[in-house]
């Protein structure tokens, strides 16, 4: 279902990051990548997808606190519209590292204090 909602195919997800085609001339030629570097890839995918989740999280969050100015309605000048109602703030006390085994929850804990610390 995930792939899915990322728009590929696992056949697709797969031979993005397990293959690498070189062109020579008229000629295609498919390898797959060492070990290695398929997981760096993996790594680097994993990254950017919860890198943009915790935006969009943080975007639509932001949006459902946020209520309209009544008087940039009334036509005032100045007043972009839009007040904050309110202000959410993260702490983890423990810390990413503490834990043998990370869970999908311990990810996103690390990921926002990193984005935090920013």
């Amino acid at each position: 279902p995930v792939l899915s909602l990322m728009g590929f195919t696992a056949e697709n997800l797969n031979r993005a990051l397990c293959y690498f085609s070189i062109v020579a001339g008229k000629e295609k030629h498919t390898r797959s990548l060492p070990k290695q570097k398929a997981e760096k890839g993996t790594e680097a995918l994993i990254k950017a997808t919860y890198g943009a989740l915790f935006t969009y999280l943080v975007q639509r969050i932001n949006a459902s606190i946020t209520l309209k100015d009544e008087k940039s309605q009334r036509g005032s000048r100045g007043s972009s519209g839009k007040t904050k109602a309110a202000t959410i703030g993260v702490l983890d006390i423990f810390g990413f590292e503490s834990f043998k085994v990370n869970s999908f929850e311990q990810l996103c804990i690390n990921y926002c204090n990193e984005a935090l610390q920013q």
